[in-house]
């Protein structure tokens, strides 16, 4: 070997070392499709959301790893990182990053716990919700999205997430109480029924209004040791309305 194939070789071996240390660290090699989406997901969470002030850093973390490209339309992907909601189509959203964030750090969910979604949509609030809690079961009253989005979550691994189609507004009986609850549609009231399937110390995050220019997200807290609540208004909000059953209608 000569000298400039020893240096070669040199180099070449500093390179894997330094590629085998960003796999280990968990980092997305330079230069790959990976690497571009992670490195908006870094910004996301910098620009839109850590700015905005959410600091739990269990959140952060679960909002740089959920790959929220994957849970719109491929002609959205480009767009799935920037502070907006996006269509999943049969007039719904996906939230924007930031009230994303922020819901979940009202639930403050916790690693043994066990939550309800009101408002799978595609999926991406349960994927965020699954990475800090025990198990997620989550409603749509859409069929077809609540099928794709089984079908999806099912795909990225995300096991401890199960998802029906029905009206949320009944809650899911069967599998509570709940240490917390999170809706993602808003209601014109609080819906009784989600209130009593809250644990009691279970807090519940929820918009709340007529319409969209006339909602609040609200903080529901079931105290630890009786069925009352404290009910506290956080911010206006804009988020589609949430839907029942045509039967109950």
């Amino acid at each position: 070997m000569n000298s400039n194939d020893r240096r070669c070789s040199r180099v070449a071996g500093h390179w894997s070392l330094f590629l085998a240390v960003l796999l280990c660290a968990g980092l997305a090699v330079p230069g790959s499709a990976q690497d571009r989406y992670a490195a908006l997901r870094n910004r996301m969470v910098e620009e839109q959301i850590i700015a905005r002030g959410v600091r739990d850093p269990r959140v952060l973390q679960a909002m740089r790893e959920v790959p929220r490209h994957l849970f719109v339309a491929p002609r959205l992907a480009a767009s799935a990182y920037n502070d907006q909601p996006l269509s999943i189509g049969a007039g719904q959203t996906i939230s924007q990053p930031y009230i994303v964030a922020l819901m979940t750090e009202l639930l403050r969910p916790q690693e043994g716990d066990v939550v309800l979604e009101v408002g799978t949509g595609s999926g991406y609030q349960a994927a965020v919700l699954a990475r800090l809690t025990k198990q997620v079961y989550s409603i749509e009253i859409l069929p077809l999205l609540a099928h794709s989005a089984q079908k999806r979550l099912a795909e990225l691994g995300y096991q401890n997430v199960a998802v029906k189609a029905g009206d949320g507004y009944l809650g899911w009986p069967e599998v509570a109480p709940f240490d917390g609850i999170i809706v993602t549609a808003a209601p014109p009231e609080i819906p009784a029924a989600l209130v009593a399937q809250l644990k009691r110390g279970g807090r519940m995050v929820v918009p709340v209004g007529e319409s969209p220019e006339n909602q609040n997200l609200v903080l529901i807290e079931k105290s630890k040791t009786s069925d009352k609540t404290v009910t506290r208004t956080v911010a206006p909000v804009r988020f589609v309305p949430m839907i029942r059953s045509p039967s109950r209608n």
